[in-house]
Protein backbone atom coordinates (compact mmCIF):
# COMPACT_ATOMS: atom_id res chain seq x y z
CA UNK A 1 0.00 0.00 0.00
CA UNK A 2 1.43 3.40 -0.91
CA UNK A 3 1.93 6.15 1.65
CA UNK A 4 -1.11 8.21 0.65
CA UNK A 5 -3.37 5.17 0.91
CA UNK A 6 -1.97 4.32 4.34
CA UNK A 7 -2.52 7.88 5.53
CA UNK A 8 -6.06 7.98 4.18
CA UNK A 9 -6.91 4.58 5.64
CA UNK A 10 -5.60 5.40 9.11
CA UNK A 11 -7.37 8.77 9.01
CA UNK A 12 -10.71 7.12 8.26
CA UNK A 13 -10.21 4.48 10.95
CA UNK A 14 -9.11 7.02 13.55
CA UNK A 15 -11.93 9.50 12.96
CA UNK A 16 -14.52 6.80 13.77
CA UNK A 17 -13.07 6.41 17.26
CA UNK A 18 -13.70 10.05 18.16
CA UNK A 19 -17.41 9.11 18.20
CA UNK A 20 -17.13 6.43 20.91
CA UNK A 21 -19.17 6.48 24.11
CA UNK A 22 -17.71 7.71 27.39
CA UNK A 23 -17.43 4.10 28.56
CA UNK A 24 -15.51 3.08 25.45
CA UNK A 25 -13.25 6.15 25.65
CA UNK A 26 -12.31 5.16 29.22
CA UNK A 27 -11.14 1.66 28.26
CA UNK A 28 -7.46 0.78 28.36
CA UNK A 29 -5.60 -1.76 26.24
CA UNK A 30 -3.57 -2.87 29.28
CA UNK A 31 -3.45 -2.02 32.99
CA UNK A 32 -1.72 1.28 33.65
CA UNK A 33 -1.80 2.35 29.99
CA UNK A 34 -3.56 5.37 28.57
CA UNK A 35 -7.32 5.13 27.98
CA UNK A 36 -8.64 5.43 24.43
CA UNK A 37 -9.49 9.10 25.06
CA UNK A 38 -5.83 9.88 25.81
CA UNK A 39 -4.67 7.92 22.77
CA UNK A 40 -6.90 10.05 20.55
CA UNK A 41 -5.61 13.29 22.08
CA UNK A 42 -2.07 11.97 21.66
CA UNK A 43 -2.66 11.16 17.99
CA UNK A 44 -3.80 14.74 17.37
CA UNK A 45 -0.81 16.19 19.21
CA UNK A 46 1.73 13.85 17.64
CA UNK A 47 0.27 14.63 14.23
CA UNK A 48 1.01 18.33 14.77
CA UNK A 49 4.60 17.60 15.81
CA UNK A 50 5.26 15.24 12.92
CA UNK A 51 3.64 17.63 10.44
CA UNK A 52 5.89 20.43 11.71
CA UNK A 53 8.91 18.20 11.09
CA UNK A 54 7.66 17.37 7.58
CA UNK A 55 7.18 21.03 6.69
CA UNK A 56 10.58 21.95 8.09
CA UNK A 57 12.29 19.12 6.20
CA UNK A 58 10.66 20.39 3.00
CA UNK A 59 11.42 24.05 3.66
CA UNK A 60 14.59 24.02 5.77
CA UNK A 61 16.42 20.72 5.20
CA UNK A 62 19.17 19.55 7.57
CA UNK A 63 17.78 21.35 10.62
CA UNK A 64 17.90 19.78 14.07
CA UNK A 65 14.32 18.98 15.08
CA UNK A 66 13.52 18.10 18.66
CA UNK A 67 11.77 15.12 20.14
CA UNK A 68 8.72 15.73 22.30
CA UNK A 69 7.77 14.21 25.64
CA UNK A 70 4.35 12.65 25.11
CA UNK A 71 3.71 12.19 28.82
CA UNK A 72 4.50 15.85 29.52
CA UNK A 73 2.05 16.84 26.79
CA UNK A 74 -0.66 14.58 28.25
CA UNK A 75 -0.17 16.18 31.66
CA UNK A 76 0.45 19.76 30.57
CA UNK A 77 -2.46 19.81 28.13
CA UNK A 78 -4.66 17.93 30.62
CA UNK A 79 -5.93 15.14 28.39
CA UNK A 80 -8.48 14.21 31.07
CA UNK A 81 -10.45 17.44 30.54
CA UNK A 82 -9.45 18.45 27.00
CA UNK A 83 -12.51 18.46 24.72
CA UNK A 84 -12.22 15.50 22.37
CA UNK A 85 -13.91 17.46 19.57
CA UNK A 86 -11.01 19.92 19.54
CA UNK A 87 -8.50 17.10 19.11
CA UNK A 88 -10.65 15.55 16.40
CA UNK A 89 -10.65 18.78 14.40
CA UNK A 90 -6.90 19.23 14.88
CA UNK A 91 -6.21 15.65 13.81
CA UNK A 92 -8.44 15.89 10.74
CA UNK A 93 -7.06 19.23 9.56
CA UNK A 94 -3.42 18.36 10.11
CA UNK A 95 -3.82 14.95 8.46
CA UNK A 96 -5.22 16.74 5.38
CA UNK A 97 -1.98 18.74 5.25
CA UNK A 98 0.15 15.63 5.72
CA UNK A 99 -1.65 13.90 2.84
CA UNK A 100 -1.28 16.94 0.59
CA UNK A 101 2.46 17.10 1.20
CA UNK A 102 2.87 13.33 0.90
CA UNK A 103 1.36 13.54 -2.59
CA UNK A 104 3.68 16.40 -3.52
CA UNK A 105 6.91 15.42 -1.81
CA UNK A 106 7.14 11.73 -0.82
CA UNK A 107 8.63 10.56 -4.11
CA UNK A 108 9.99 13.85 -5.46
CA UNK A 109 11.78 15.05 -2.33
CA UNK A 110 11.68 12.12 0.07
CA UNK A 111 15.46 12.09 0.24
CA UNK A 112 15.59 15.46 2.02
CA UNK A 113 17.11 15.10 5.45
CA UNK A 114 16.75 16.54 8.91
CA UNK A 115 18.43 15.69 12.17
CA UNK A 116 16.19 14.29 14.89
CA UNK A 117 17.45 15.25 18.33
CA UNK A 118 17.34 11.64 19.58
CA UNK A 119 17.57 9.36 16.53
CA UNK A 120 19.91 11.31 14.26
CA UNK A 121 19.60 11.76 10.52
CA UNK A 122 16.18 11.00 9.08
CA UNK A 123 14.61 11.64 5.70
CA UNK A 124 11.34 13.18 4.69
CA UNK A 125 10.18 9.73 3.54
CA UNK A 126 11.06 8.37 6.98
CA UNK A 127 8.83 10.98 8.61
CA UNK A 128 5.86 10.34 6.33
CA UNK A 129 6.25 6.63 7.04
CA UNK A 130 6.44 7.38 10.76
CA UNK A 131 3.12 9.26 10.64
CA UNK A 132 1.40 6.21 9.15
CA UNK A 133 3.15 3.65 11.37
CA UNK A 134 2.55 5.69 14.52
CA UNK A 135 -1.15 5.94 13.72
CA UNK A 136 -1.37 2.21 12.91
CA UNK A 137 0.34 1.39 16.22
CA UNK A 138 -2.17 3.38 18.25
CA UNK A 139 -5.13 2.09 16.24
CA UNK A 140 -4.08 -1.42 17.26
CA UNK A 141 -4.00 -0.32 20.92
CA UNK A 142 -7.48 1.19 20.61
CA UNK A 143 -8.80 -1.97 19.00
CA UNK A 144 -7.31 -4.06 21.84
CA UNK A 145 -8.90 -1.75 24.42
CA UNK A 146 -12.32 -2.05 22.81
CA UNK A 147 -12.06 -5.81 22.31
CA UNK A 148 -10.94 -6.43 25.87
CA UNK A 149 -13.84 -4.82 27.63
Amino acid sequence: MDIVSRLETTRSQTLRYFELSEDQLARRYAPGKWPVQFLLHHLADAETVLFDRIRRAISEPRQVLWAFDQDAWATGLDYATMPLEVSRRIYEAVRAGVILHARRHYEAHGHREFVHSETGIRTLKDEFDKVAAHNEHHLAQIERALAGA
